[in-house]
């Protein structure tokens, strides 16, 4: 059974079309990663799936109910943690569980329990009486997703989780959103971030410019691509000569952190060919390291850009515009 079917989906700010015609489907029980640069289009995506903002053409049924007629419905069979938790800073951890229990409905003795369940699960016992505002950005994201449990829901949206948290934190919603998925409940992860979406996904859709350009499992859309590359670091700054040097020995691929990327046919034993290459060209080079297809290199053969680290894209401007037309 499909915990989420979208069909035709469209968002339109005026005369910006934000999101162009997405069509997915999430199995119940499955992670899916949803991936794409700021801007692409992900949160405007989320938004209607959540129906925190209506739709301008097409259809999405969540848990079986549609988000625009049965709306009611859809909430009360989701959770949501947004990529800006609203948490009010005056509030305890405590108080603010107890507080979303009373807002679903669920009576105040169940409520308590689960608000104690639910804060020794995210690991915020010990801060439990602490004011929010005095929590760090990981206690914030682990307090939201508490918050967006508290109904036991069974699909969860989880919007850029582990944005701006150091590793440790990042590790901890990792796991528990592992555990959440083993427990039955099917997750729906937008993020910005590859080895988040190789780490947890079972399928991940990449989203560029409001359209879903691949999709399909991690393993099976490097696979797609075959060709390992490599990756060199180049000591004198001769990043051009380099690229001049290796384009006849493969594809060249775009630039990322200074680095130059050649996709090679044959992997290891074109290493020699790329170092003699670089020597006859007078190339200085710091490292060289052979990689195999990832993520990012979907991405890039996708779309032509990287996934991580990329601003100032197109879709960025889009997205921000549409937000304006929102806001304003």
């Amino acid at each position: 059974m499909s915990a989420i079917v979208v069909e035709g989906l469209e968002r339109a700010f005026g005369d910006v079309l934000a999101v162009q015609g997405v069509n997915l489907v999430v199995d119940e029980g499955e992670i899916y990663g949803f991936l794409g640069p700021n801007g692409a289009g992900k949160t405007t995506t989320v938004r209607m799936l959540t129906t925190l903002l209506l739709p301008t053409g097409g259809s999405v049924s969540v848990a079986g109910h549609d988000v625009v007629s049965e709306a009611r419905a859809v909430r009360q069979t989701i959770g949501v943690a947004l990529q800006e938790a609203a948490l009010d800073p005056l509030m305890t951890g405590r108080e603010l569980i107890r507080l979303q229990a009373t807002l679903q409905g669920i009576p105040t003795d169940e409520g308590k329990r689960r608000a104690d369940d639910l804060l020794e699960r995210v690991g915020l016992v010990e801060a439990a009486n602490r004011r929010v505002g005095t929590y760090s950005g990981g206690m914030k994201r682990r307090l939201d997703l508490a918050a967006a449990l508290v109904h036991e829901p069974r699909v969860l949206f989880l919007d850029e989780p582990t944005t701006g948290l150091d590793p440790v934190s990042r590790k901890s919603i990792w796991e528990e959103v592992s555990n959440l998925n083993r427990e039955g409940t099917t997750v729906f992860l937008t993020t910005q971030y590859l080895e988040e979406a190789d780490q947890l996904a079972n399928r991940v859709g990449i989203i560029d410019s409001g359209r879903i350009v691949a999709e399909g499992t991690p393993s099976s859309l490097k696979a797609d691509l075959g060709n390992p590359h490599i990756e060199l670091v180049i000591a004198d700054g001769s990043v051009e000569r380099a690229e001049r040097a290796c384009e006849k020995l493969g594809r060249l691929l775009p630039s990322k952190d200074g680095k130059v990327l050649v996709e090679v046919e044959h992997g290891p034993s074109d290493i020699a060919r790329v170092v003699v290459a670089l020597d006859e060209a007078g190339v200085a080079v710091e490292s060289l390291e052979l990689v195999q297809p990832t993520l990012d290199d979907v991405f890039v053969e996708k779309t032509g850009h990287h996934l991580e680290g990329e601003g100032g894209e197109p879709a960025a401007e889009v997205e921000a515009a549409a937000e304006q037309v929102v806001e304003g």
